[in-house]
This record gives C-alpha cells, sequence and structure tokens, in this order.
C-alpha cells in the first residue's frame, strides 16, 4: 500500500471481504444465475439503447398468415388456438389425431436434423449401399469453442442414416480411429453376426479395416447407430437412423425433426472429453450448446413431430416444451398405438432412449425448448480453477473467520475464469461481437428478441411457432428484419400489446 493510499477500517474491510466471498462461491454456483443478474445490470445500464415501450411498425400480411380453406375447430380443439377441446375420450382432443396440411399421398415428411448432415447412399445389386466412416471429429459447440471428439464421417453426431421399411441396407464400416471399433444398430432385429456387439458377436474392426453390415428393414420408426466400445460411446459416437412406414403414419405430420442430446466433461483449457468421469459440464444438441443451437421453425397450424434421442452417457433429460402439450407417439421400439398415446408437457427421456413427440403448433411465439435438469440448462459448469479467496474453503465457513483471517488485497478474486482457452465468456455477460454475430447471422433467429441468447444455454434451443406470413420473411426470404420485430408482431396479434416492452438491444454490435 502506498503512502497516499488510506487503510480501510474494520467494518469496511468486512464487508468488502464478505462481498468478495460470495461473488466467488456464487460463481460455483453456474453460468445461469451469473447471466441472469449479469443481465439485469446491463439492462439497468442501457439508458441510451433501444429500450421502449412501443411495438415497432407492422411486420408482413396478417391476412395472408393462416392458410385458407383448411378446418380449424375438431370438437372444440383448434389448429390455430391454445385450446384442449370438448371431451378427453374425443380422438381430437389436445390436437391427438387432428392431421397436418400435409397431403397423404405425397409420402412421409421429410426428417430434418438440425446440424447434422444426410449420410448418402447408391443402389448396388438392389441392396441400398452406404458407407460410414468412425473417426476423430473436432466439432464447434459455441463460436470459437470447438471439442475434439468422436463421431463419423467429420461429424458429431454422425450423419443421419435414413431407409424405408422394407430396404435391404449395407453398411460398409471403414475405421479411422485409432484404435478398434465396432457398430451397433440400436433397436434392430437382424441377423445375429451383424449386431456389432463387440467381441460378443463379431471381431473389432481394426484401424484402417472395414466391416460390412447387410440386413433386411421390416421395423419402422426412431432407431440409432453406435460405437459398441463405452468409452467411444462417451466420445459422442452415435447418429439417427430414421426407418419410414410403408403406410404414412396416421395422422400425417408436416415437420418431422430430430434432436440428439449428449453430455461431455471437458477439464478447463482442454478440448478433449474425459470419458471416465461421472459427471458433464459440457451439454449439446446436435453437437450444439445453446446458443448456438438451430431454432426449430415451423408454421402456425401445422402437426409437428420431433424425435428426441438422449445418448448422454449417464443423464436421463426431462424434456419440456412451452406453450404446448405434446402426446407421446413412439419410441425407438415401434409407433405407439393411438389408444396408448399419452398427454405431456415434460417427458423424461432416459439414457440410450427415443421418444417421439406430436403437437399442433397452435399458439404462435418464441418457445424455449429444454432440458429441465438445472444443472444442463447451462454451459460449460465446472469447478472454479486458478486461485480462490479460500481453496476447498466453504463461503459460511469464511465468513465465519473473516475476524481472524489476514488483512489481504483481493484486487482479482476470481481469476480462475481468465484462464487461456477456459470458455467463461457467457458467466459475466462478456460475449465478444464475434461469438454473437455467429449466433443472430442465422436465418433462424431472425426477429427474435435482443436479449434471447441470455436465456438459451446448454441443453436447450427455442421452438418457433410462425404465422405463414411471418414464416415466408424469415425462412424463404433475404429480407433483412430488425431484432424483435417477429417477436413484436406476434404480440400485436395474438398476445397483449398494450403490456409490451421491447428488449433492450446489447452494448456491442450483434448483427
Amino acid at each position: 500500500m502506498s503512502q497516499h493510499e488510506s487503510k480501510p477500517n474494520s467494518s469496511e474491510r468486512r464487508r468488502f471481504l464478505k462481498t468478495s466471498a460470495l461473488a466467488a462461491g456464487g460463481a460455483l454456483y453456474g453460468g445461469l444465475v451469473g447471466t441472469n443478474a449479469a443481465a439485469q445490470v446491463h439492462a439497468n445500464k442501457m439508458t441510451d439503447m433501444q429500450h421502449g415501450d412501443k411495438l415497432p411498425a407492422p411486420l408482413g400480411n396478417p391476412k395472408s398468415g393462416r392458410p385458407a380453406g383448411y378446418r380449424d375447430d375438431y370438437d372444440g380443439f383448434s389448429r390455430f388456438k391454445p385450446s384442449r377441446g370438448n371431451d378427453p375420450n374425443s380422438e381430437f382432443y389436445l390436437g391427438k389425431l387432428v392431421p397436418g396440411f400435409r397431403d397423404v399421398g405425397a409420402g412421409p415428411a421429410p426428417f430434418v436434423t438440425p446440424d447434422l448432415e444426410k449420410l448418402p447412399w447408391k443402389m448396388v445389386g438392389g441392396v441400398k449401399e452406404f458407407h460410414l466412416v468412425p473417426m476423430a471429429v473436432e466439432r464447434e459447440v459455441l463460436p470459437g469453442y470447438k471439442l475434439n471428439v468422436y463421431g463419423y464421417n467429420g461429424s458429431m453426431p454422425g450423419p443421419t442414416i435414413e431407409v424405408n421399411q422394407g430396404d435391404r441396407i449395407r453398411i460398409v464400416v471403414t475405421n479411422e480411429l485409432p484404435e478398434d471399433t465396432s457398430a451397433h444398430w440400436h433397436g434392430f432385429e437382424l441377423p445375429i453376426q451383424y449386431d456389432g456387439a463387440s467381441e460378443l458377436t463379431q471381431n473389432l474392426i481394426k484401424p484402417g479395416k472395414s466391416f460390412v453390415y447387410e440386413f433386411d428393414i421390416h421395423e419402422e420408426g426412431t432407431f440409432f447407430y453406435h460405437s459398441h466400445i463405452p468409452m467411444q460411446e462417451a466420445f459422442g459416437s452415435v447418429g439417427f437412423m430414421i426407418v419410414h412406414p410403408q403406410k404414412v403414419f396416421d395422422p400425417p405430420v408436416d415437420r418431422d425433426l430430430g434432436l440428439i442430446f449428449q453430455n461431455f466433461f471437458i477439464e478447463p483449457s482442454q478440448s478433449i472429453a474425459d470419458s471416465w468421469r461421472m459427471d458433464w459440464n459440457w451439454q449439446t444438441i446436435n453437437g450444439r450448446s445453446g446458443p448456438y443451437t438451430t431454432p426449430l421453425v415451423v408454421k402456425h397450424g401445422e402437426r409437428v413431430r420431433i424425435r428426441i434421442m438422449n445418448f448422454s452417457p449417464m443423464q436421463h433429460h426431462p424434456i419440456h416444451i412451452h406453450g404446448h402439450t405434446f402426446w407421446i407417439t413412439g419410441h425407438e421400439g415401434a409407433r405407439i398405438p393411438h389408444s396408448a398415446w399419452v398427454p405431456r408437457n415434460t417427458e423424461l427421456v432416459g439414457i440410450a432412449q427415443a421418444t417421439d413427440f406430436e403437437f399442433i403448433a397452435n399458439n404462435p411465439g418464441d418457445w424455449m425448448f429444454h432440458c429441465h435438469m438445472v444443472h444442463h440448462m447451462m454451459n460449460h459448469m465446472t469447478r472454479q480453477v486458478g486461485p480462490r479467496v479460500r481453496p476447498d474453503q466453504s463461503v459460511d465457513a469464511y465468513l465465519a473467520n473473516l475476524d481472524q483471517s489476514p488483512g489481504v488485497k483481493l484486487l482479482n478474486p476470481d481469476p480462475g475464469f481468465k484462464t487461456p482457452g477456459y470458455p467463461q465468456e457467457m458467466k459475466g455477460m462478456e460475449m465478444k461481437p464475434d461469438f454473437m454475430k455467429r449466433i443472430w447471422n442465422r436465418r433462424e433467429v431472425q426477429g427474435m428478441r435482443a436479449m434471447w441468447p441470455m436465456s438459451v444455454m446448454g441443453l436447450m434451443t427455442v421452438l418457433r411457432v410462425l404465422p405463414d406470413d411471418l414464416y415466408q420473411i424469415v425462412m424463404e426470404s433475404d429480407q433483412p428484419v430488425e431484432k424483435g420485430a417477429v417477436f413484436a408482431e406476434i404480440v400485436r396479434r395474438f398476445g397483449n400489446p398494450s403490456d409490451y416492452k421491447s428488449a433492450p438491444m446489447m452494448m456491442h454490435d450483434m448483427s
């Protein structure tokens, strides 16, 4: 301390240390709470930013926002507004058997897995032939944050294999991993030598070698493939395998979407998953963490199917969709008969399980879609690294001994979050401009509220239900859309405009 600095008295020092200790202890709780608090602080400082009580100018053409010629009311259930129906025993209750707009004759709706590709195939001697390559993969889970994991054909999760019931398929697996592997076709009833259960049913595939799996598909529904080496499973070796039925499922859907939920443990300053850990600090959907997950954008009134697959090593996921009630219509075993469907707002999807959700998107807006485990709704949840106020000591124990603590200056009580390469930018709302540009420069997020990235982390994404005209603006045009404009337009048409306040803009340009 220089001669010009005054020494703080005992009470001031105690208050300062108490504040510092609480801050350090709170950092251990997770990024979500810190982010929300920081967002509020920044919001209070944004007096010169865009923040007002008035809605922006109208967007789109409300008169063209609803398809013409389609039935609206189904025994008290409405395709276009939140409703339940007149009778729980009705086949239309909660939209149970309300069909989509898609014509049955058009075949099944295209299956879409955001941020993942499909595995190409070619017909060889009357057999659909696929080439699958297990390999080490670098996956960017957030802009600038890359993990070194295992996957297939350059992707983690692997590309989607899509076939039809009745197909005969051949999958040539060529191992480019630095270790032995095998491929298991999860849920398929096939000849024993092609089950892929490592040494039990086949010799392992050596590095640089290939193995051919060939079998007939008599099943239909949601399945997946994965390595049957446990540590490779924990490294990310999995992919969807979808079998379309010979007869389109009734009722037909307009959207068929797939999401793979995974967990990884990455040590601070590392990029390689630790497959021996019993806890997990990185959460991904289709290989990305929120807010880098791509929103699911659908049209108002469509029937939507979302297939959820949980390939986390040790974590179950209670999956919750805001603003809608869905029906459980299938698992990785098979399609469920209509009489056994169950309506839910939240459904627990266990490890190595797949569950199909179906619903009518009758409630316009940007709806959160997430795992409801609190520690899965944040990124890079991990123990603090670097010096702390008191290592391995609780905040309560530390505060109880403040009078006996030495007089030291705490100029930087939380340096662990400045460790090079340690992904903590989101902890205190210090999102870099380049990071945010990558988040915003996607058509799927256009017109969302300016602060939405602050609330979507880890195993979280967004279901966007848009009227037809707004869907065209967001997804089928290059028209620039002001932040919050689409959301505000939905409030104008379906909400309470007099009670709406636009979100403050971020402190730096995110466009």
